[in-house]
């Protein structure tokens, strides 16, 4: 195994303090996709004051201590077989969690996620 990635659900609830990120960083290699710093970064700009500035240190605080691992030529074809697996069994996942899935799975880590049911079935995709 090549480590973990956390997804945007387990960052926003570390970030309001709910789930402790030491219980993943133990684990050696931690990173999130590239889509999910998007993510934390949209949280930021549409709030407003406090919580606008504290979401941006957020957002830079994960990038400073996580891998960021991007979305490449490798992770394409995982992609593309993923979306496969959705249309053909009829059941579709939101756009980022399956770019978050096929990160995940073209670069052997497993999610880290506090909903799990954007990943469930998913072929060749680890979660926890």
């Amino acid at each position: 195994m090549r480590g973990l990635l956390l997804d945007t659900s387990v960052l926003i609830e570390i970030e309001r303090g709910g789930f402790d990120l030491g219980d993943v960083e133990d684990a050696g290699d931690v990173g999130v996709a590239a889509i999910t710093v998007t993510e934390l970064l949209l949280g930021a700009r549409l709030a407003s004051g406090a919580t606008a500035e504290r979401r941006q240190r957020f957002a830079e605080h994960v990038v400073e201590t996580c891998a960021v691992v991007q979305y490449d030529a490798v992770t394409a074809p995982h992609h593309a077989a993923l979306l496969e697996y959705c249309r053909r069994t009829g059941t579709m996942r939101g756009a980022h969690d399956l770019i978050i899935a096929a990160t995940a799975r073209a670069t052997g880590r497993t999610i880290v996620t506090i909903d799990r049911s954007g990943f469930l079935d998913l072929p060749n995709v680890r979660v926890r």
